[in-house]
Protein backbone atom coordinates (compact mmCIF):
# COMPACT_ATOMS: atom_id res chain seq x y z
CA UNK A 1 0.00 0.00 0.00
CA UNK A 2 1.18 3.56 -0.38
CA UNK A 3 2.64 4.69 2.90
CA UNK A 4 0.23 7.64 4.66
CA UNK A 5 1.11 10.15 6.91
CA UNK A 6 -0.50 9.21 10.77
CA UNK A 7 -3.06 11.93 11.73
CA UNK A 8 -2.49 13.73 14.76
CA UNK A 9 -1.19 11.39 17.66
CA UNK A 10 -3.17 10.62 20.34
CA UNK A 11 -2.86 8.37 22.86
CA UNK A 12 -5.93 5.18 23.14
CA UNK A 13 -4.04 2.48 24.96
CA UNK A 14 -5.47 -0.92 24.16
CA UNK A 15 -6.52 -1.12 27.86
CA UNK A 16 -6.44 1.54 30.87
CA UNK A 17 -6.74 -0.42 33.98
CA UNK A 18 -5.58 2.30 35.46
CA UNK A 19 -8.12 4.64 34.81
CA UNK A 20 -11.12 2.00 36.30
CA UNK A 21 -8.94 1.63 39.28
CA UNK A 22 -8.84 5.36 39.90
CA UNK A 23 -12.44 5.54 40.16
CA UNK A 24 -12.47 2.54 42.30
CA UNK A 25 -9.60 3.35 44.84
CA UNK A 26 -12.22 4.85 47.27
CA UNK A 27 -13.80 1.31 47.44
CA UNK A 28 -11.44 -1.04 46.67
CA UNK A 29 -9.12 0.10 49.32
CA UNK A 30 -10.85 -0.53 52.60
CA UNK A 31 -12.08 -4.11 51.34
CA UNK A 32 -8.54 -5.15 50.92
CA UNK A 33 -7.76 -3.61 54.43
CA UNK A 34 -9.75 -5.51 56.12
CA UNK A 35 -8.73 -8.44 54.68
CA UNK A 36 -5.23 -7.37 55.34
CA UNK A 37 -6.44 -6.90 59.07
CA UNK A 38 -8.24 -10.38 59.36
CA UNK A 39 -5.32 -11.96 58.19
CA UNK A 40 -7.72 -14.65 56.73
CA UNK A 41 -6.11 -14.70 53.44
CA UNK A 42 -7.17 -18.46 52.19
CA UNK A 43 -11.15 -19.24 52.28
CA UNK A 44 -12.15 -16.33 54.41
CA UNK A 45 -15.94 -15.58 54.35
CA UNK A 46 -15.31 -13.04 51.32
CA UNK A 47 -14.70 -16.03 48.93
CA UNK A 48 -18.57 -17.81 49.82
CA UNK A 49 -20.05 -13.97 49.53
CA UNK A 50 -18.16 -13.59 46.25
CA UNK A 51 -19.44 -16.95 45.39
CA UNK A 52 -22.93 -16.15 46.07
CA UNK A 53 -23.08 -12.90 44.14
CA UNK A 54 -21.18 -14.33 41.09
CA UNK A 55 -23.87 -17.42 40.95
CA UNK A 56 -26.77 -14.85 41.13
CA UNK A 57 -24.87 -12.90 38.23
CA UNK A 58 -24.84 -15.65 36.26
CA UNK A 59 -28.09 -17.88 37.08
CA UNK A 60 -26.42 -20.63 38.59
CA UNK A 61 -27.59 -22.68 41.46
CA UNK A 62 -24.02 -22.99 42.64
CA UNK A 63 -20.42 -21.29 41.97
CA UNK A 64 -17.04 -22.25 42.97
CA UNK A 65 -13.81 -19.85 42.97
CA UNK A 66 -10.52 -21.35 41.63
CA UNK A 67 -7.21 -20.06 40.83
CA UNK A 68 -7.41 -19.01 36.88
CA UNK A 69 -9.45 -19.99 33.99
CA UNK A 70 -7.04 -22.29 33.12
CA UNK A 71 -7.79 -24.04 36.84
CA UNK A 72 -11.50 -23.46 36.28
CA UNK A 73 -11.30 -25.47 32.85
CA UNK A 74 -9.32 -28.39 34.65
CA UNK A 75 -11.31 -28.69 37.49
CA UNK A 76 -14.77 -28.76 35.71
CA UNK A 77 -13.59 -31.76 33.83
CA UNK A 78 -12.54 -33.31 36.67
CA UNK A 79 -15.54 -32.71 38.33
CA UNK A 80 -17.46 -34.26 35.92
CA UNK A 81 -15.52 -37.42 35.44
CA UNK A 82 -13.40 -37.20 32.06
CA UNK A 83 -10.61 -39.94 31.57
CA UNK A 84 -7.87 -40.28 30.11
CA UNK A 85 -8.21 -41.13 26.03
CA UNK A 86 -11.88 -39.90 25.93
CA UNK A 87 -12.05 -37.08 23.56
CA UNK A 88 -13.74 -33.31 24.03
CA UNK A 89 -14.88 -31.28 20.93
CA UNK A 90 -14.09 -28.02 20.78
CA UNK A 91 -12.66 -25.02 18.75
CA UNK A 92 -9.23 -24.26 16.55
CA UNK A 93 -9.30 -20.82 17.21
CA UNK A 94 -9.41 -19.74 20.99
CA UNK A 95 -6.73 -18.83 23.55
CA UNK A 96 -4.37 -21.72 24.20
CA UNK A 97 -5.91 -22.56 27.68
CA UNK A 98 -9.04 -24.07 26.06
CA UNK A 99 -6.83 -26.90 24.60
CA UNK A 100 -3.82 -27.00 26.98
CA UNK A 101 -6.28 -27.96 29.96
CA UNK A 102 -7.96 -30.33 27.07
CA UNK A 103 -4.79 -32.20 26.83
CA UNK A 104 -3.41 -31.69 30.19
CA UNK A 105 -6.26 -33.78 31.56
CA UNK A 106 -4.88 -36.48 28.92
CA UNK A 107 -8.05 -36.28 27.00
CA UNK A 108 -7.95 -35.31 22.85
CA UNK A 109 -9.35 -32.61 21.98
CA UNK A 110 -11.36 -32.78 18.24
CA UNK A 111 -11.57 -29.74 16.96
CA UNK A 112 -14.45 -28.52 14.28
CA UNK A 113 -14.21 -25.03 12.23
CA UNK A 114 -15.88 -21.41 12.90
CA UNK A 115 -18.41 -19.43 11.86
CA UNK A 116 -16.94 -17.30 9.89
CA UNK A 117 -19.19 -13.96 11.41
CA UNK A 118 -19.47 -15.45 15.27
CA UNK A 119 -16.01 -16.62 15.34
CA UNK A 120 -16.78 -19.03 17.23
CA UNK A 121 -16.89 -22.81 16.52
CA UNK A 122 -19.85 -23.97 14.20
CA UNK A 123 -21.93 -25.69 15.94
CA UNK A 124 -23.36 -27.72 12.79
CA UNK A 125 -20.59 -29.56 12.18
CA UNK A 126 -20.65 -30.82 15.78
CA UNK A 127 -22.57 -34.20 15.16
CA UNK A 128 -20.22 -34.94 12.70
CA UNK A 129 -17.21 -34.90 15.02
CA UNK A 130 -19.04 -37.38 17.62
CA UNK A 131 -17.86 -40.99 17.95
CA UNK A 132 -17.52 -43.62 20.61
CA UNK A 133 -14.92 -41.68 22.31
CA UNK A 134 -16.61 -38.31 22.47
CA UNK A 135 -17.50 -37.66 26.36
CA UNK A 136 -17.76 -33.59 26.22
CA UNK A 137 -18.67 -30.48 24.50
CA UNK A 138 -16.80 -27.04 25.31
CA UNK A 139 -17.86 -24.22 23.04
CA UNK A 140 -16.08 -21.32 23.42
CA UNK A 141 -17.46 -18.17 24.02
CA UNK A 142 -15.30 -15.73 21.98
CA UNK A 143 -14.85 -12.08 22.46
CA UNK A 144 -17.73 -11.89 24.28
CA UNK A 145 -20.56 -13.66 22.77
CA UNK A 146 -21.48 -16.80 23.21
CA UNK A 147 -21.84 -20.09 20.81
CA UNK A 148 -24.75 -21.65 19.84
CA UNK A 149 -25.99 -23.14 22.84
CA UNK A 150 -29.03 -24.64 21.35
CA UNK A 151 -27.62 -27.07 18.71
CA UNK A 152 -24.84 -27.60 21.52
CA UNK A 153 -27.31 -28.86 23.74
CA UNK A 154 -29.45 -30.68 21.47
CA UNK A 155 -25.94 -32.72 20.20
CA UNK A 156 -25.40 -33.51 23.83
CA UNK A 157 -28.65 -34.72 25.25
CA UNK A 158 -28.63 -37.12 21.40
CA UNK A 159 -25.55 -38.64 22.45
CA UNK A 160 -25.33 -38.00 26.55
CA UNK A 161 -22.47 -35.71 26.63
CA UNK A 162 -21.28 -33.21 29.03
CA UNK A 163 -21.21 -29.53 28.42
CA UNK A 164 -18.49 -27.22 29.81
CA UNK A 165 -18.28 -23.13 28.98
CA UNK A 166 -15.32 -21.59 28.00
CA UNK A 167 -16.90 -18.43 29.39
CA UNK A 168 -13.54 -16.95 30.01
CA UNK A 169 -14.15 -13.62 28.23
CA UNK A 170 -18.17 -13.83 28.64
CA UNK A 171 -19.30 -13.21 32.08
CA UNK A 172 -22.70 -11.42 31.59
CA UNK A 173 -23.07 -12.02 27.82
CA UNK A 174 -26.48 -13.80 27.01
CA UNK A 175 -28.43 -15.90 24.58
CA UNK A 176 -32.16 -16.01 24.61
CA UNK A 177 -31.70 -14.29 28.30
CA UNK A 178 -29.73 -17.05 29.37
CA UNK A 179 -26.53 -15.92 31.04
CA UNK A 180 -22.94 -17.15 30.18
CA UNK A 181 -22.31 -20.58 32.00
CA UNK A 182 -25.74 -20.97 33.07
CA UNK A 183 -26.99 -24.13 30.30
CA UNK A 184 -24.26 -26.57 30.63
CA UNK A 185 -22.98 -28.90 32.92
CA UNK A 186 -20.26 -26.47 34.14
CA UNK A 187 -19.45 -22.44 33.06
CA UNK A 188 -15.47 -21.59 33.66
CA UNK A 189 -14.74 -18.20 33.94
CA UNK A 190 -11.44 -16.11 34.16
CA UNK A 191 -10.52 -13.19 36.31
CA UNK A 192 -7.16 -12.53 34.56
CA UNK A 193 -6.82 -8.71 34.82
CA UNK A 194 -7.70 -7.79 31.29
CA UNK A 195 -11.02 -9.49 31.66
CA UNK A 196 -14.28 -7.14 32.10
CA UNK A 197 -14.01 -8.14 35.51
CA UNK A 198 -10.80 -8.73 36.60
CA UNK A 199 -8.58 -9.22 39.35
CA UNK A 200 -5.76 -8.00 41.29
CA UNK A 201 -4.07 -11.26 39.55
CA UNK A 202 -5.06 -14.91 38.57
CA UNK A 203 -8.27 -16.30 39.59
CA UNK A 204 -11.39 -18.14 38.40
CA UNK A 205 -14.88 -19.64 38.90
CA UNK A 206 -16.85 -22.64 37.93
CA UNK A 207 -20.80 -22.48 37.69
CA UNK A 208 -22.76 -25.13 37.66
CA UNK A 209 -26.80 -26.04 38.28
CA UNK A 210 -25.68 -29.48 39.51
CA UNK A 211 -25.64 -30.17 43.68
CA UNK A 212 -23.07 -33.15 43.27
CA UNK A 213 -21.15 -31.57 40.56
CA UNK A 214 -20.58 -28.11 43.32
CA UNK A 215 -19.52 -30.57 45.83
CA UNK A 216 -16.69 -32.33 43.80
CA UNK A 217 -15.72 -29.03 42.26
CA UNK A 218 -15.33 -27.61 46.19
CA UNK A 219 -13.62 -31.04 47.08
CA UNK A 220 -11.45 -31.16 43.81
CA UNK A 221 -9.78 -27.58 44.91
CA UNK A 222 -8.87 -28.83 48.25
CA UNK A 223 -6.78 -31.20 47.41
CA UNK A 224 -9.61 -33.77 46.85
CA UNK A 225 -10.71 -33.89 50.64
CA UNK A 226 -13.67 -32.78 52.27
CA UNK A 227 -12.41 -33.25 55.66
CA UNK A 228 -8.28 -31.66 56.06
CA UNK A 229 -6.03 -34.16 55.35
CA UNK A 230 -8.22 -36.77 54.43
CA UNK A 231 -8.60 -37.28 50.72
CA UNK A 232 -10.87 -39.14 48.58
CA UNK A 233 -9.26 -38.44 45.55
CA UNK A 234 -6.77 -36.66 43.94
CA UNK A 235 -7.40 -33.20 43.76
CA UNK A 236 -5.75 -29.66 43.27
CA UNK A 237 -4.69 -26.74 45.16
CA UNK A 238 -7.29 -24.36 43.07
CA UNK A 239 -8.43 -22.21 45.79
CA UNK A 240 -9.63 -18.06 44.55
CA UNK A 241 -7.57 -16.15 47.25
CA UNK A 242 -9.58 -14.13 49.94
CA UNK A 243 -8.14 -11.06 48.80
CA UNK A 244 -9.14 -11.59 44.77
CA UNK A 245 -12.75 -12.42 46.04
CA UNK A 246 -12.61 -9.41 47.89
CA UNK A 247 -11.64 -6.97 45.46
CA UNK A 248 -13.84 -9.19 42.63
CA UNK A 249 -17.25 -8.02 44.67
CA UNK A 250 -16.38 -4.30 44.13
CA UNK A 251 -15.88 -4.37 41.08
CA UNK A 252 -18.99 -6.96 40.17
CA UNK A 253 -21.63 -4.77 40.83
CA UNK A 254 -20.02 -1.97 38.33
CA UNK A 255 -19.88 -4.68 35.63
CA UNK A 256 -23.28 -4.51 34.02
CA UNK A 257 -22.71 -0.41 33.92
CA UNK A 258 -19.10 -1.12 31.83
CA UNK A 259 -20.38 -3.83 29.55
CA UNK A 260 -22.84 -1.19 28.78
CA UNK A 261 -20.49 1.17 28.28
CA UNK A 262 -18.60 -1.65 26.12
CA UNK A 263 -21.46 -1.69 24.06
CA UNK A 264 -22.23 2.02 23.39
CA UNK A 265 -18.39 2.74 21.83
CA UNK A 266 -19.55 -0.80 19.81
CA UNK A 267 -21.81 1.18 18.38
CA UNK A 268 -19.80 4.27 17.79
CA UNK A 269 -17.59 2.15 15.93
CA UNK A 270 -20.10 -0.18 13.85
CA UNK A 271 -21.74 3.13 12.58
CA UNK A 272 -18.22 5.41 12.33
CA UNK A 273 -16.61 2.05 10.12
CA UNK A 274 -19.62 0.29 8.05
CA UNK A 275 -18.60 2.52 4.73
CA UNK A 276 -15.24 1.09 4.94
CA UNK A 277 -14.92 -1.78 2.43
CA UNK A 278 -11.49 -3.24 3.36
CA UNK A 279 -12.97 -3.42 7.39
CA UNK A 280 -15.36 -5.67 8.60
CA UNK A 281 -17.17 -4.71 11.92
CA UNK A 282 -18.90 -7.54 14.58
CA UNK A 283 -21.28 -9.87 13.88
CA UNK A 284 -23.53 -10.29 16.89
CA UNK A 285 -25.81 -13.03 16.35
CA UNK A 286 -29.23 -13.03 16.84
CA UNK A 287 -30.46 -13.51 20.47
CA UNK A 288 -27.24 -12.86 21.32
CA UNK A 289 -26.16 -10.12 23.50
CA UNK A 290 -22.29 -9.62 23.36
CA UNK A 291 -20.15 -8.02 25.93
CA UNK A 292 -17.25 -7.43 23.89
CA UNK A 293 -14.76 -8.41 26.03
CA UNK A 294 -12.91 -7.72 22.48
CA UNK A 295 -14.01 -5.71 19.32
CA UNK A 296 -12.74 -7.67 16.87
CA UNK A 297 -12.49 -6.51 13.27
CA UNK A 298 -11.46 -8.41 10.13
CA UNK A 299 -9.28 -6.33 8.35
CA UNK A 300 -7.23 -6.40 4.84
CA UNK A 301 -3.35 -5.41 4.98
CA UNK A 302 -3.59 -5.97 8.74
CA UNK A 303 0.01 -6.04 9.68
CA UNK A 304 0.26 -2.43 8.12
CA UNK A 305 -2.37 -1.25 9.49
CA UNK A 306 -1.60 -2.81 13.07
CA UNK A 307 1.45 -0.57 12.73
CA UNK A 308 0.10 2.39 11.32
CA UNK A 309 -2.52 2.52 14.30
CA UNK A 310 0.69 1.90 16.41
CA UNK A 311 2.21 5.50 14.31
CA UNK A 312 -0.98 7.06 15.44
CA UNK A 313 -1.13 6.04 19.28
CA UNK A 314 -3.63 3.25 19.04
CA UNK A 315 -3.30 0.53 20.98
CA UNK A 316 -4.33 -3.21 18.93
CA UNK A 317 -3.80 -6.65 18.94
CA UNK A 318 -4.12 -10.11 17.33
CA UNK A 319 -6.31 -12.70 19.01
CA UNK A 320 -4.97 -14.69 17.59
CA UNK A 321 -2.13 -15.11 15.15
CA UNK A 322 -1.72 -18.76 14.53
CA UNK A 323 -5.05 -21.59 15.60
CA UNK A 324 -4.51 -24.29 17.71
CA UNK A 325 -4.26 -27.46 15.30
CA UNK A 326 -1.38 -25.04 13.98
CA UNK A 327 0.61 -25.31 17.28
CA UNK A 328 3.96 -26.92 17.55
CA UNK A 329 3.40 -28.59 20.95
CA UNK A 330 -0.25 -30.22 19.00
CA UNK A 331 1.18 -31.75 16.27
CA UNK A 332 0.64 -35.17 17.53
CA UNK A 333 -3.02 -34.76 16.46
CA UNK A 334 -1.98 -34.96 12.78
CA UNK A 335 -3.81 -32.05 11.52
CA UNK A 336 -1.76 -29.19 9.25
CA UNK A 337 -2.40 -26.29 7.30
CA UNK A 338 -5.99 -26.27 5.38
CA UNK A 339 -7.61 -28.60 7.83
CA UNK A 340 -9.88 -25.96 8.96
CA UNK A 341 -9.64 -23.19 6.59
CA UNK A 342 -12.57 -20.35 8.23
CA UNK A 343 -10.43 -20.46 11.38
CA UNK A 344 -7.18 -19.72 9.86
CA UNK A 345 -8.34 -17.19 7.44
CA UNK A 346 -9.64 -15.22 10.64
CA UNK A 347 -6.24 -15.67 12.42
CA UNK A 348 -4.65 -13.72 9.13
CA UNK A 349 -7.33 -10.89 9.41
CA UNK A 350 -8.89 -10.21 13.06
CA UNK A 351 -7.39 -7.01 14.68
CA UNK A 352 -8.88 -5.73 17.99
CA UNK A 353 -8.86 -2.25 18.95
CA UNK A 354 -9.91 0.11 22.48
CA UNK A 355 -13.51 -0.89 23.42
CA UNK A 356 -13.11 -0.42 27.44
CA UNK A 357 -15.84 1.82 28.60
CA UNK A 358 -13.37 5.06 30.06
CA UNK A 359 -12.68 6.01 26.30
CA UNK A 360 -13.60 9.52 25.34
CA UNK A 361 -15.45 10.49 22.24
CA UNK A 362 -12.51 12.28 21.25
CA UNK A 363 -10.67 8.96 21.52
CA UNK A 364 -13.14 7.04 20.17
CA UNK A 365 -13.25 9.19 16.56
CA UNK A 366 -9.54 9.17 16.24
CA UNK A 367 -9.71 5.59 15.87
CA UNK A 368 -12.07 5.55 13.42
CA UNK A 369 -10.91 8.19 11.82
CA UNK A 370 -7.43 6.49 11.55
CA UNK A 371 -8.18 3.32 9.92
CA UNK A 372 -10.60 5.44 7.56
CA UNK A 373 -7.15 7.36 6.46
CA UNK A 374 -5.15 4.44 6.05
CA UNK A 375 -7.37 2.64 3.97
CA UNK A 376 -8.44 5.93 1.87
Amino acid sequence: MTAKTPPTKLDVPLLDLKTQYAALKAEIMPVVERVFDSQYMINGPEVGEFECQAAGYCNTQFAVGCSSGTDALILAMMALGLKPGDEVITTPFTFFATVGSIHRQGLKPVFVDIDPQSFNFDAELLEAAVNEKTRAIMPVHLFGQMADMDTVLDVAEKHDLKTIEDSAQSIGAKQNDAPAGSLSDAGCFSFFPSKNLGGAGDGGLVTTQSKETYERLKMLRMHGGKQRYYHDEVGGNFRLDTLQAAYLSVKLKHLDSWHAGRRKNASFYNEGLKDVAQVTTPVIAEGNESIYNQYTLRVENREELQAYLGEAGIGSAIYYPLCMHEQKCFSYLGHSKGDFPIAEQAASEVLSIPIYPELSEDQLGHVVETIKTFYA
